[in-house]
């Protein structure tokens, strides 16, 4: 069995044995005495480098709930958790400056406003909207979007056969509720 080299513990405590497990050393304090002294100033610190309240006491209770799960091997828990913080603010950052990049991008690409649709038509769609849902995206699908019959089963990963029976009854669903007559097939 080969020997490990003794460690001293940074705080200056006696050094770790020849165990080949990892050394476990021993807090001065238990984890809910650490957290209710610390997390005000995690907050404070996440605050400062995420810009948002909501964000920082996310960031503050993630760091936290790492340090819990490795409560027993940490050494200096406090620097652990500060550097967690950090480390977790700064890829908030980043994510964000990504995501308004990208939505900059996508307005600037975009050729008109989403128009609303005709007060006229709100009453079908109301109706579409009252169908179970696969007949109503169907038929969505069908009316809205202009789809075909095999565009639609690929959308919705179903046969075509299945397509047709379904816009039929919606159809017929959507003819009782509106009371008019269903006069097209797809």
């Amino acid at each position: 069995m080969g020997m490990r080299r003794a460690v001293p513990r940074p705080d200056g405590g006696p050094e770790a044995s020849d165990d080949p497990s990892p050394p476990v050393y021993q807090l001065p304090e238990s984890f809910d005495e650490f957290y209710a002294r610390e997390y005000a100033g995690l907050v404070r610190l996440a605050l400062v480098l995420s810009g948002s309240r909501h964000a920082a006491e996310d960031l503050a209770q993630d760091a936290l709930l790492a340090a819990y799960r490795d409560w027993s091997r940490l050494v200096q828990p406090l620097a652990w958790t500060r550097r967690v913080v950090a480390n977790m603010a700064a890829s908030a950052v980043r994510r964000r400056v990504v995501e308004v990049r990208v939505l900059a991008r996508l307005a600037v690409r975009r050729d008109e406003v989403v128009q609303e649709l005709p007060a006229e038509d709100e009453e079908f769609w109301a109706a579409v909207r009252s169908l179970p849902k696969r007949q109503g995206q169907m038929v969505a699908l069908y009316y809205l979007e202009d789809c075909s019959v095999a565009e639609i089963a690929a959308i919705l990963d179903c046969a075509e056969g299945t397509v047709r029976a379904t816009l039929h009854k919606g159809r017929a669903a959507l003819a009782r509720r509106l009371r008019v007559a269903d006069r097209e097939e797809p």
